[in-house]
């Protein structure tokens, strides 16, 4: 038995060690094969007309973000402020960033913090917004795992957890940057 409990310790500690490299770098691969091009569609349905859509949101873009107050408005999104035209284009620019930073490494801390940002607000947008409720919203321990909100979405942010603690992994822009900051660091004169 002794044998049985050394041998198990011995493959904890392989795992323990390496995994401050692989998780965050699994991490960023799923997000990727999942989630970044979901992100990156919803963010292009955002786009408004022409040369500068970046800054000027179709109106489907107020409507999935603030469908309420578009309503109140007849669908007349220029009866929207100022306030609703930020909210919804700095969405749409996160949609379309965050993403790229995640999967690039590059301040992967940040940016998996910002995309937990914008899932819960996603998520409470969906629930109280579209009023998603029922199947769509699940419930947690339920014994049923494909509801959007509750389920899925509780899988999206752990995944971004994981760079959130550990950081991009080795294969990021972040430890790049890193080792060219540490090496400019040490190769300077005293």
């Amino acid at each position: 038995m002794n044998t049985v409990i050394a041998i198990h310790d011995a493959i904890a500690r392989r795992l323990m060690a390496l995994a401050p490299a692989v998780l965050p770098t699994l991490a960023r691969a799923v997000f990727a094969a999942v989630l970044l091009m979901y992100f990156w569609r919803s963010a292009a349905t955002k786009l408004g007309d022409g040369v500068f859509g970046f800054i000027s949101p179709s109106s489907g873009a107020y409507i999935q973000i603030f469908p309420k107050a578009a309503e109140a408005a007849g669908y007349d999104i220029s009866q929207l402020g100022l306030f609703h035209w930020a909210v919804v284009t700095a969405g749409m620019w996160a949609e379309f960033l965050l993403p790229a930073l995640i999967v690039a490494g590059l301040f992967t801390r940040l940016a998996c913090l910002g995309m937990i940002g914008f899932v819960t607000v996603q998520s409470l947008t969906d629930i109280y917004g579209h009023g998603v409720t029922g199947g769509d919203l699940g419930a947690w321990f339920d014994g049923a795992s494909g509801a959007l909100i509750l389920d899925q979405r509780a899988f999206w942010i752990v995944v971004l957890l994981v760079p959130v603690f550990l950081g991009g992994g080795p294969l990021s822009a972040d430890r790049f940057l890193t080792a060219q900051r540490h090496n400019r660091a040490t190769t300077l004169p005293t």
